[in-house]
């Protein structure tokens, strides 16, 4: 039923700062069942007659159903069931004994929690007559005896249309509570990952420019040794050996370091390779080298394939694009690459994703530009690095 809130006990609000508020009234609820049926069942007892055993029996079984269903109803058709229950106990109370009136006060918060303000508040309205003319039956008619009924029932629906909407105020800021831990775990977990991998990359570039650079000249220096000694000098050779492997153990290091699409892979084949990857989704793509490719820092290889990754999975993603271009130029000290695509397009200078941050900051770093233009039918992401030939 539309607008029907969960009972009572079925709501987690543990984790709320509200916690307590709702445990209390929880609380207050439960006392004021109990003290009610306690005082239909003493005032039977005082009237005497042959219906004070029936109104103090049916007092009893209504608490008895009340406090049953408290603990043990856990789903919103079995509530509905408790709830008659309640209710034809509560009838039968008030058809043997006026006392039974009192009761009607909690069984205004079971019909406006359960069934929800609408059908709540006519459900009140209906017991609310039920209450007037069972008491009027047992003690007569006055203006006092409704006027009790109906300002109880009044004080209800307020009391619960606040309590609903302090309720659904606090389940609102817990589900947004809730989903910024989780993005927040996300974007901690995504740092961490990022981190580590620019750290590998930092690690790669670092041994590629020192140790696998003095490691090759140490062998060339070995080699040129052992031409003059006219290759009789067996330490010569071990020595010119044990550098050929250390090197080579080194570059298989700065491999293992190295982004896993540049993993023994030139840099236009990992740009296929991240290209074909997003032909599987729908969209025409073509790789295009331009120039005489030549070698570069690992560092500004492994950036452009991150670029190139993170560039083409936008595009997969929300560019909804027919067609992706990806043309890698090599001029004489510069290295450009340029991601084009015909997709929706976006507002460029606002944006501010993580990807898109993440790669201005990872150009940044290694001295690159990095521009985004975009607009409906065309985007394009441009990033260039100009490379010294002794760095090559």
């Amino acid at each position: 039923m539309r607008g029907r809130a969960p009972p009572i006990h079925w709501v987690d609000m543990h984790s709320s700062p509200l916690a307590p508020v709702f445990t209390a009234l929880r609380a207050a609820l439960h006392t004021m069942a109990a003290v009610l049926a306690v005082v239909v069942a003493v005032r039977a007892v005082g009237s005497g007659g042959a219906t004070s055993v029936a109104a103090m029996t049916l007092a009893a079984l209504w608490f008895a159903i009340y406090a049953s269903g408290v603990v043990l109803v856990r789903s919103s058709r079995a509530g509905w069931w408790w709830l008659a229950a309640l209710s034809l106990v509560w009838l039968g109370c008030l058809s043997v004994s006026g006392e039974a009136v009192y009761l009607v006060f909690v069984m205004f918060f079971l019909y406006l929690h359960l069934a929800g303000m609408r059908w709540g508040t006519v459900c009140v309205a209906m017991s609310t007559g039920a209450a007037v003319v069972g008491f009027g039956m047992h003690n007569g008619w006055s203006v006092a005896a409704a006027i009790g009924p109906i300002l109880g029932a009044a004080v209800a629906v307020v009391i619960s249309a606040g309590y609903q909407r302090l309720f659904d105020e606090v389940r609102s800021r817990q589900l947004l509570i809730d989903e910024l831990l989780a993005t927040r775990a996300e974007l901690a977990d995504e740092q961490r990952e990022v981190g580590r991998a620019r750290e590998r990359e930092r690690l790669a570039g670092e041994i590629h420019d020192t140790v696998s650079q003095s490691l090759s000249s140490i062998q060339m220096l070995i080699y040129a040794a052992e031409r003059r000694a006219g290759g009789h000098s067996p330490e010569l050779r071990t020595a010119r050996t044990a550098a050929a492997d250390a090197l080579a153990e080194t570059r298989r290091l700065i491999d293992e370091l190295t982004p896993a699409p540049l993993d023994g892979r030139s840099l236009s084949a990992a740009l296929q390779r991240v290209t074909d990857d997003a032909g599987g989704h729908g969209l025409s793509t073509r790789l295009v080298v331009d120039g005489e490719p030549f070698g570069l820092p690992m560092p500004v290889e492994a950036a452009l394939v991150r670029v190139a990754q993170s560039a083409i999975g936008n595009v997969v993603q929300h560019a909804r694009a027919r067609v992706l271009r990806v043309t890698l130029t090599y001029s004489s000290d510069e290295v450009h690459l340029d991601i084009v695509d015909d997709g929706a397009g976006f507002d460029a200078d606002v944006a501010s994703g993580f990807g898109l941050t993440t790669m201005r900051r990872r150009v940044r770093e290694l001295g690159g530009d990095l521009d985004v233009v975009s607009e409906p039918g065309h985007t394009s992401v441009a990033v260039g690095f100009r490379v010294e030939a002794g760095l090559r």
